[in-house]
């Protein structure tokens, strides 16, 4: 899997997965997709993305999804 989008620097928001070394953590990106904002809003509301960055970032939130697993409480 190629995820040379999701970059992880110590230095930039404290080593949280970051979109291409910009201050912009992938968990953002995926709440506010899980929030229902569509891709094009998305890419509206932030013009330095791109495409292939919220591609990258669901591709990479599917593989921790497929790493971790976690007790769901009812």
């Amino acid at each position: 899997m190629k995820l040379d989008r999701i970059t992880i620097n110590p230095a930039i928001c404290t080593g949280k997965p970051c979109v291409r070394g910009l201050r912009f953590p992938v968990s953002r990106l995926l709440g506010l997709l899980a929030a229902g904002e569509t891709r094009e809003s998305v890419l509206k509301a932030y013009p330095y993305l791109e495409a292939e960055d919220v591609d990258q970032a669901l591709a990479y939130a599917a593989y921790l999804a497929e790493e971790e697993t976690l007790e769901l409480s009812r």
